[in-house]
């Protein structure tokens, strides 16, 4: 046996590793691409073939400095150096010789020298040693047994080793731990804690060894399992069949969906041939299969589904017409279409049910009546919000090949309502979008036409489910955001804004006791006359609907609860116009907001919002300029088009007008406002507000402010009808103006008026422009 080899240098060139710990007596191949570390190697074979390999405290690092790597490394001897290989980079082997230490540093050009110590003999071999070395080699034995990668080669030089540092090394090379720990090991200087460090560390390896085995073979034994009980499964399966018995009458899932069909005794055949066909597809396909899931759900929801249910109708008018007062004040003409349904379905059950479609502001009560005829029918309620939804399958459902899918949003309201006959409310049915995704509304179609609906086709369905016994009712704010043909399959019911009378009395029926009971309040705790209720009504909201009123009455009531608890108040506690300001702050609009003074060039118009009606103010003024038409106040093209036809008129018959011979259109500047810009305006129904404006700012008369005004003009002169009648004469009457000038063709949309405020108004009808000027301007 030749003699170990020594390291006798005291300067050599520096070859830092990454990742790896080189001990003496191993040899190990080497990939060199680092440029620096090319040149090392070059340097030691013209010299003397010795190289100080060190390791990298972190592998990123592309060229470490001093700091960057371990101070105890190994000189080693270069064996072999292969050609550069296709990339570039070396291959070669090197042998560790010996461990040393780095003293210096010293870059020279493209390569780094360092001046290293041996460290030399660990010392003399004791009993003790012997024993630790011992264990050692047990240990390993053990760890090469369990760890089952190690070259037999390794085991057998390991018993003709008796140098407890050589020993040592050939383990340490050999064991998957830590690279910050072989670096530990490589730098210890005492054999002692070395044999008794490298101990502690192979019985923790073979501790979590045993971990992972443990592991290993449960995971192995939970898979036999599962493949013992497939294989179990189809031999039962086979021997049911062989017994005649493969319907599964014992329990069976199979069975148990058998049963639910013979159960339903209703539903269509070809439900039932649908449903079949899915069992035997099941029947036929492993239980741990992907698809086995999809059936079983797909099944599910066919029987959840109300195929055959249904509700039996209250078809009672009288007890009808009951509860619907009960909940609703006014609406009469909603009140008796639903009568009026509700009578023909007596005379004749098959007919078609209607699609009923509530148009009006915010806050009137069309969804909350929707409620009222279920149970005025004594049908089932399903709400249903299309606010926002853009995907068509929202309605229509995802087909069964998408992970995930389920029915659509009219199917599954129609499993929550467990009944063939529900009311069905589409709320915003305005509000739908349409994007890439599909048109959400072109799949409503088919839902709410009459002719259509009977087999309404859902994608994850894929079998038509009738919806003709179904009573869809539709909510909307406005009508021309719903397209065309979705809206001429609806039977529109307009809605419009309550008046100041209606809301004091629903205020009293309905809202003033419903907010006692949700603050916990008493009839005997506060009254509240209707003074107050109209003050409340006039001072602090403005709208068509109830909301904001509730909120207000809400309010109220907190303060007065709040004042019992504190035992501010002790008995019955009235709330006059005087003291309403104590408690719902500072009023928030004027007591009356007709002008008060009559103006050159300012005219009231009338708008219809989806708020309700509203008075539009219309301003315009004259200036030196170019002859050019400014127009201001967010308005819409409509709107802008008015305008310019509005001014045309003018222009066109100047003279019949008594404009001032003095006005020439090229020297002035005509500028026409809307105020409160921040408001979106549109719509053609200021059109002869426009044209007073305009003839009051050419001709310096001033407009009526008693007077409001609405109605499309031509540029002949011609006033044509416009829509809103009701709302509009409404919103003036509760803006202070008793006299509206309206299209001669709008006479009869007038009786939809409410009596009480059409008897206080005073209607002027016109067909022509200069009857418009007649009744507006006041001239001397």
């Amino acid at each position: 046996m030749s003699a170990p080899k020594k390291w006798h240098h005291k300067k050599a060139p520096l070859l830092p590793l990454r990742n790896l710990v080189v001990f003496p007596g191993m040899t190990v191949p080497l990939i060199i691409g680092r440029e620096k570390s090319i040149k090392a190697i070059e340097k030691a074979n013209d010299v003397d073939r010795r190289i100080v390999c060190l390791t990298q405290k972190k592998e990123h690092y592309d060229n470490p400095t001093q700091r960057e790597l371990y101070d105890i490394g190994v000189g080693c001897e270069l064996l072999q150096i292969q050609q550069k290989l296709p990339d570039g980079n070396l291959r070669v082997i090197v042998e560790g010789i010996e461990r040393v230490k780095v003293t210096d540093f010293e870059d020279i050009e493209d390569l780094t020298m360092v001046d290293v110590e041996p460290l030399g003999s660990i010392g003399e071999v004791t009993p003790h040693i012997k024993a630790l070395m011992r264990v050692l080699s047990e240990k390993f034995e053990e760890y090469f047994r369990v760890h089952k990668r190690l070259l037999p080669e390794i085991l057998l030089g390991l018993s003709n080793i008796h140098d407890p540092d050589e020993l040592t090394n050939v383990i340490a090379a050999n064991i998957s731990i830590p690279l910050i720990e072989k670096q530990e090991i490589l730098a210890q200087t005492s054999i002692l804690e070395r044999l008794e460090f490298m101990i502690d560390k192979l019985s923790e390896e073979l501790e979590i060894l045993s971990i992972q085995q443990k592991i290993d073979s449960d995971v192995k034994s939970k898979i036999d399992k599962t493949q013992r009980e497939f294989y179990l499964r189809e031999q039962l399966r086979s021997i049911e069949k062989e017994l005649g018995e493969s319907d599964g009458e014992f329990g069976s899932e199979i069975g148990e969906f058998r049963k639910k069909i013979q159960k339903r005794k209703g539903l269509p055949n070809y439900v039932v041939e649908k449903v079949n066909e899915q069992i035997e597809k099941l029947q036929k396909m492993p239980p741990m299969a992907a698809e086995s899931a999809v059936i079983r759900n797909y099944i599910d929801w066919i029987f959840d589904l109300p195929w055959e249910k249904k509700t039996k109708d209250r078809l009672d008018v009288n007890a009808a017409h009951k509860i619907l007062n009960e909940d609703h004040y006014d609406l009469e003409e909603v009140k008796e279409r639903i009568l009026e349904y509700l009578a023909v379905r007596k005379l004749s059950p098959d007919a078609k049910s209607p699609i009923i479609c509530l148009v009006g502001p915010p806050g009137v009560g069309k969804t909350s009546l929707g409620k009222s005829v279920a149970r005025a029918m004594n049908r089932q309620f399903v709400r249903m919000s299309l606010g926002g939804i853009k995907d068509e399958a929202e309605i229509r459902g995802h087909r069964r090949t998408y992970v995930g899918s389920m029915p659509g949003r009219i199917i599954q309201g129609m499993k929550q309502a467990n009944s063939s006959n529900p009311v069905f409310l589409l709320d915003e049915i305005d509000k739908v979008g349409l994007d890439f995704r599909g048109d959400p509304t072109s799949a409503l179609l088919e839902a709410l036409d009459p002719e259509q609906n009977t087999a309404f086709s859902d994608h994850y369905l894929e079998i038509p489910y009738d919806l003709s016994d179904v009573l869809f009712i539709t909510t909307a704010n406005v009508t021309h955001t719903i397209p065309s043909a979705l809206f001429d399959r609806m039977e529109t019911i307009i809605i419009p804004g309550y008046t100041q009378f209606d809301k004091v009395e629903i205020s009293k029926k309905f809202l003033i006791p419903k907010q006692l009971k949700s603050n916990g309040l008493k009839k005997s705790d506060l009254s509240i006359p209707d003074a107050t209720i109209n003050m409340i009504i006039e001072r602090y909201t403005r709208e068509a609907g109830l909301r904001s009123l509730e909120r207000h009455i809400s309010k109220l009531m907190r303060k007065v609860a709040k004042k019992k608890v504190s035992g501010e108040v002790t008995e019955k506690l009235k709330i006059t116009t005087k003291s309403l300001p104590d408690y719902l702050d500072i009023p928030v609009f004027k007591s009356d907001t007709q002008r008060k003074t009559d103006e050159v060039g300012t005219v009231t118009g009338l708008a219809v919002t989806e708020d309700g009606g509203e008075v539009l103010c219309i301003e315009s003024t004259l200036m030196d300029g170019t002859g050019k038409l400014i127009l201001t106040g967010l308005l819409g093209d409509v709107m802008k088009e008015s305008a310019i036809a509005a001014l045309s008129y003018v222009r066109t018959h100047r003279k019949e007008l008594k404009i001032p011979k003095d006005y020439k259109e090229d020297d002035y500047d005509l500028h026409i406002h809307f105020p409160e810009g921040a408001i979106p305006k549109d719509g053609p129904s200021a059109g002869i507000g426009i044209v007073t404006s305009i003839v009051s700012t050419l001709t310096n008369i001033p407009v009526s402010s008693k007077v409001a005004m609405t109605g499309e003009i031509t540029l002949r002169g011609k006033v044509l009808p416009i829509g809103g009648v009701k709302q509009k004469v409404l919103a003036a009457h509760r803006n202070g103006i008793r006299k509206v000038i309206l299209p001669k063709d709008n006479e009869p949309h007038t009786t939809k008026v409410p009596e009480k405020i059409r008897n206080e108004m005073e209607f002027v009808f016109v067909e022509t422009i200069k009857e418009v000027i007649k009744e507006a301007l006041i001239r001397k």
